[in-house]
């Protein structure tokens, strides 16, 4: 199976709480987790079929910053701007799609966050 060989089916971009065998040095730059937990189920990951980077500037944050930075920012990515996707197997077949947010939540919480995007399904 090629990553192609999907579509999405459901989408669900809800938050979730990851683990890893061995964490990612640098935080917000992680590598695809070991596993993740949504609504209180366990999902251990099998394999990992894509992953990609989006360094776009969303919001009031796609505002604030001059043309020539941004294109630069959009291919390198700026503090707290970017996202890491992982096109992931789980154990019971399904396919899923998550991303860590490296936006702060708040002054607080300056950590990213993980997101359940959606599910796929093979492409008939």
């Amino acid at each position: 199976m090629q990553p192609q060989d999907t579509v999405p089916f459901h989408f669900i971009d809800e938050p979730i709480e990851v683990w890893f065998e061995t964490p990612s040095s640098l935080e917000k730059k992680p590598a695809c987790p070991s596993g993740f937990i949504w609504q209180g189920e366990s999902y251990s990951v099998v394999i990992v079929l894509a992953e990609w980077v989006d360094f776009r500037r969303r919001g009031r944050m796609a505002r604030n910053m001059a043309p020539a930075h941004a294109e630069t920012a959009s291919r390198r990515g700026s503090w707290g701007v970017g996202r890491y996707y992982f096109r992931v197997q789980v154990e019971n077949g399904a396919i899923y799609d998550i991303y860590y947010d490296r936006a702060p939540e708040s002054a607080s919480d300056r950590k990213g966050h993980w997101f359940l995007l959606g599910e796929r399904q093979l492409d008939a």
